[in-house]
């Protein structure tokens, strides 16, 4: 990959001139293990030879650094750094939670490569809170009862996020990518959307949760309960700094589907979105028998949305942005 022209001086050419910055794949042996690295170099474009950059070495063994970790399987300091926040702990008492030395987890984040041992210790706490309730129970007399009981909070919380499928998960965190600002209500109604339009698309639900017809619209309670005390408020979730950068995860089908939902529905306040659900058959037939403000427990069949968005596919054309956008726009003349 090409970047933007720059100058400094080349001590082939004896003066200042133009260089690009480039890849360049290098063999390296470490501890008797050849490895294939591809780092950052400066080609003049005079002469056509490497430059001697500032900050261009450190680049590079950052570089270096990080695709040997990832080639061995090895935790990154971003990973420690991730940890630290989410189980709201600091370094010396996160050594001491994992059984390590005091010293050693301000070690990693200096840049020293952790065994493969206590590598995998880290991974498996960072992507598993019961597993980091386990450490702290297991090493709580030699932690700060504050400590303990902050961490042991935190990885509870962590915790409830299991109570839903890995899948919705997944989607909740990309959705979180991709807007800036969602609310509870809002993120509720994208989330009945993207499986609608899964359902027309490629006849198989996205996620294998049922929502509810509740009073303001389909609603997935588990869901619900996660983020329930942001009430109206944007939501700002710092447990999911747990899935950033895992969007790989979901297929390619899966991200189109919440691309296509986020760049059109998400262009919308929750309250426009249940006023569109409302007026959406699937909603309608759900709540038939029950008053405006009486609560309900029925369930929006996934074979009932799947029917009613295969209907809405073959008159918009919903596997496009325009098609949905004129979807959109008629569902709110039409609660006009």
């Amino acid at each position: 990959m090409i970047e933007k022209v720059r100058r400094d001086f080349c001590i082939e050419c004896r003066k200042e001139t133009e260089y690009i910055l480039q890849k360049k794949n290098i063999v390296k042996n470490i501890r008797d293990k050849e490895y294939n690295f591809s780092i950052t170099v400066a080609i003049c474009t005079k002469c056509g030879e490497e430059m001697i950059i500032p900050g261009l070495i450190d680049k590079n063994m950052q570089e270096i650094d990080e695709q040997y970790r990832a080639a061995e399987g090895i935790v990154s300091i971003g990973d420690i750094e991730k940890m630290m926040e989410i189980y709201k702990i600091g370094k010396a008492p996160l050594s001491i939670a994992l059984g390590f030395g005091e010293v050693t987890i301000p070690r990693y984040l200096e840049g020293q490569v952790p065994s493969k041992e206590y590598s995998d210790i880290i991974k498996s706490t960072l992507s598993s809170p019961a597993c980091m309730k386990q450490k702290l129970m297991e090493n709580s007399d030699k932690l700060s009862d504050p400590a303990f009981r902050k961490a042991f909070a935190a990885a509870e919380n962590i915790e409830s996020l299991f109570s839903v499928s890995d899948k919705i998960l997944r989607v909740i965190a990309y959705i979180f990518e991709r807007l800036e600002e969602i609310t509870p209500l809002m993120l509720q109604k994208l989330l009945y959307f993207i499986q609608g339009v899964y359902l027309a698309l490629y006849r198989k639900p996205i996620f294998e949760e049922d929502c509810m017809a509740w009073i303001h619209g389909p609603v997935y309670p588990k869901v619900y309960e996660l983020f329930r005390d942001f009430k109206y408020n944007p939501i700002d979730d710092a447990r999911f700094i747990l899935f950033e950068g895992t969007e790989d995860v979901l297929t390619n089908d899966e991200k189109k589907v919440i691309d296509l939902v986020v760049n059109t529905f998400g262009m919308y306040g929750g309250k426009v979105l249940e006023r569109i659900t409302h007026n959406e058959d699937p909603w309608i037939e759900a709540r038939k028998g029950y008053g405006d403000n009486i609560p309900s427990s029925e369930i929006l069949p996934k074979k009932r949305i799947l029917k009613y968005y295969t209907l809405i596919n073959q008159k918009y054309g919903i596997n496009t942005e325009d098609g949905l956008r004129e979807y959109i726009h008629d569902m709110i003349d039409k609660v006009s």
